[in-house]
């Protein structure tokens, strides 16, 4: 089987390094294509992304061809066929064409071939096992072509042969389903990552996290995710039961900028420790995981009804990030639905307002006879609390005026 389908816009592939590095690969007795995701998105009308390319040449052949043009390459993979190789900047993968020799459900021992059929049915999904000569034409050895015309996500072959290759393939099949298909999800691919969701387990945090994250932003995230949670393959991933409810409220409401992170929040955050439980679930970065921390504590709580003043008062101690985070978490929570002008106007105050510098220092308790010590960490938390329940006042009668009352009711 090579089905064929020529792009309609193809001038892209003439232009640049990526034309260069093609023109160098694909003569002489060798052949190079595009292959992958880059294919895929070209075939939608979409920018493709990064430009994987796959070759009959051997690696060292690639890596002679490449400095006879002048271009620095590097073995990121060479074991399996792989070399990065710069052209005038510009990083490409090229891949040696492989068929597996043996798997272990996280990494393959391949073997290189001359053949594209054999390459193409290693890969995971058929929408993903398409290749794009120089010439614009799309070669299609495992149907991905009617699948993509079709709104369809289907692995290439046996599903469960392909699942048991890399079990991250189960959720690659879910997030590819949500950003591309229409529709339920394959009933083979379903029924085999059901089957072999015990796999899940073997994958390192790593992968699961950038997998999963991805999956969470895609267009139809909400129905996909409420399918894997009907088969229990999303509690063992984050450890603890999905709220699909918040999710979805939470995806509504961040449509037009999907937010990774928060939308994980929404879905599987629990008081007490679940900041906690989900790095160490999903290996978070440090970044992430105070992020997500900045969630947990139940004060201050935000809602439309809390007033201008309290709602200002929050946002000087949240800062603006935990603020926006907090305050779409609790929209999510209420229920109330994304037009809301309340939650809305709420939401959107670090927007329109910032809270002033602290007009005062301890230099200013020190001027006025104080000393170091407790009690000028006190009179500091007193006048600051009561600048902030003052509306964030700035005039130096009033400040001077707040420092005062601190030191005279402060023990």
């Amino acid at each position: 089987m090579n089905e064929t389908l020529r792009l309609a816009d193809a001038g892209w592939l003439a232009r640049g390094p990526l034309a260069e590095v093609l023109a160098a690969l694909d003569r002489d007795g060798e052949e190079a294509r595009i292959a992958g995701g880059a294919v895929r998105d070209a075939l939608l009308g979409a920018a493709p992304g990064d430009m994987d390319i796959a070759t009959t040449a051997l690696p060292e052949e690639v890596i002679r061809r490449a400095r006879a043009a002048g271009w620095k390459t590097a073995p990121t993979g060479v074991e399996h066929g792989t070399v990065t190789v710069v052209a005038e900047g510009e990083p490409f993968e090229v891949t040696t064409l492989r068929r597996d020799v043996s798997t272990d459900g996280r990494r393959a021992t391949v073997a290189f071939t001359r053949d594209w059929a054999e390459d193409a049915a290693r890969r995971d999904l058929t929408i993903n096992g398409l290749y794009l000569d120089r010439s614009g034409v799309a070669h299609d050895h495992v149907g991905g072509l009617a699948d993509l015309a079709a709104r369809r996500v289907r692995f290439i072959g046996d599903a469960r042969a392909r699942i048991r290759e890399d079990y991250l393939r189960i959720l690659r099949f879910f997030r590819f389903h949500a950003r591309f298909a229409e529709g339920p999800p394959d009933a083979a691919g379903l029924g085999a990552s059901i089957a072999e969701k015990a796999g899940l387990a073997r994958l390192s945090r790593e992968r699961v996290r950038a997998e999963l994250l991805k999956l969470l932003v895609a267009p139809r995230a909400v129905e996909t995710v409420a399918v894997m949670a009907d088969h229990d393959l999303v509690a063992p991933l984050t450890g603890a039961a999905p709220e699909l409810r918040r999710f979805a409220r939470l995806a509504a409401l961040d449509a037009a900028a999907p937010d990774a992170l928060l939308r994980l929040a929404a879905l599987a955050l629990e008081p007490h420790n679940g900041a906690d439980r989900l790095q160490q679930a999903l290996r978070l970065s440090k970044a992430e995981a105070k992020r997500l921390e900045a969630l947990e504590p139940a004060t201050p709580a935000l809602a439309p009804d809390m007033g201008e003043g309290a709602a200002r008062a929050a946002l000087y101690a949240l800062g603006p990030e935990a603020f926006r985070d907090r305050a779409r978490m609790a929209w999510s929570a209420a229920g109330a639905p994304p037009d809301d002008a309340a939650w809305g106007a709420l939401a959107a105050l670090p927007e329109r307002w910032t809270a002033p510098a602290r007009p005062f220092a301890a230099k200013d308790f020190l001027a006025r006879g104080e000393t170091g010590g407790a009690r000028l960490g006190r009179l500091m938390r007193a006048a600051e609390a009561a600048w902030v329940a003052a509306g964030f006042p700035t005039d130096p009668s009033t400040v001077a005026a707040l420092l005062d009352r601190a030191r005279a009711e402060t023990d």
